[in-house]
């Protein structure tokens, strides 16, 4: 038996196109999920701009790290207002506040920061801000498993259509 030799135009022969179309759909999902968490890496700046009705209230929690700036603008007739930020930092047990609010802290540590909203008003508040966050581990793992599904839908489309070549 002769050797076998496989050039580069009997490769892409061997190949299905089925199996081209797999590996381009699970390579694009691949980069998808690498771009995902590379850019999620870090601290992120997320903007608040929401709307809430008339006896509604909200709940925002994140967490941050050490010197991270933290910026909140609250408008209506009257809310309600608790913050609670790592030790050392601000706190506000609860207040209440008629048609304007504007709250801004730094970070004295790492750690979670809850800010709770509480429309008690007549009309409907508006809560515009600019929080700086890490990501959540749990959101992480998801840009993994996109990865990692890239990566199998690549190994079932080659497994599956590879061709053993003539003279084996």
């Amino acid at each position: 038996m002769a050797g076998f030799y496989l050039s580069k135009k009997n490769f892409f022969l061997v190949l299905s196109k089925r199996t081209g179309i797999g590996i381009g759909v699970g390579a694009a999902i691949i980069a998808i999920g690498l771009y995902s968490l590379v850019s999620s890496l870090g601290l992120q700046t997320i903007q608040v701009d929401d709307t809430y009705g008339i006896g509604e209230s909200t709940t925002y929690t994140f967490t941050a790290p050490n010197h991270a700036t933290q910026y909140f603008n609250i408008n209506g007739s009257s809310f309600h207002v608790s913050l609670t930020t790592p030790e050392g930092g601000l706190q506000i047990p609860g207040s209440d506040h008629k048609k304007k609010a504007s709250l801004q802290w730094v970070h004295l540590e790492d750690g979670e920061s809850i800010l709770k909203i509480q429309n008690t008003g007549d009309s409907e508040i508006h809560v515009k801000g600019t929080i700086e966050a890490l990501l959540d581990p749990i959101q992480m793992t998801f840009h993994v498993i996109v990865i990692i599904a890239g990566l199998v839908i690549v190994g079932f489309s080659s497994a599956f259509s590879v061709r053993t070549p003539r003279d084996f």
